[in-house]
């Protein structure tokens, strides 16, 4: 059977790394493995970007699946997407090159404490 209407889904890998190869998005994805919700200003916040290019890039990750946004009033909230996507960024971080990052305030520094300890727990 030889039909131009039949199609295979496979998945589109490269799609995928395109939403992390950004590395402000890479970093709002490791900022929400907490499990909370945030706005996207606190995100924005801690990857040193201003909100305005915070949104663009939430977006993105909206769009494609990574995140899930909720919206409370006039507030719109994100969060990972499901448990799958929290496992799957903590594995690729877990293999991805280490380099160093000024700490630049004392709640960075507990939260890189702390995370450091729950990947080790």
């Amino acid at each position: 059977m030889t039909s131009t209407d039949v199609y295979a889904e496979e998945p589109d890998l490269a799609a995928l790394a395109a939403l992390l190869v950004d590395r402000t998005r890479a970093a709002f994805c490791l900022v929400l493995l907490d499990e909370r919700a945030w706005t996207a200003t606190e995100p924005a916040r801690l990857a040193g970007v201003v909100p305005s290019t915070a949104t663009s890039h939430v977006n993105r990750l909206v769009a494609g699946g990574l995140l899930a946004e909720e919206r409370k009033g006039r507030n719109r909230y994100v969060r990972l997407a499901d448990p799958g996507i929290a496992e799957m960024i903590e594995a690729l971080a877990a293999r991805a090159p280490r380099h160093p990052v000024p700490v630049r305030s004392l709640t960075a520094a507990r939260r890189h404490r702390e995370l450091a300890f729950a990947r080790i727990c």
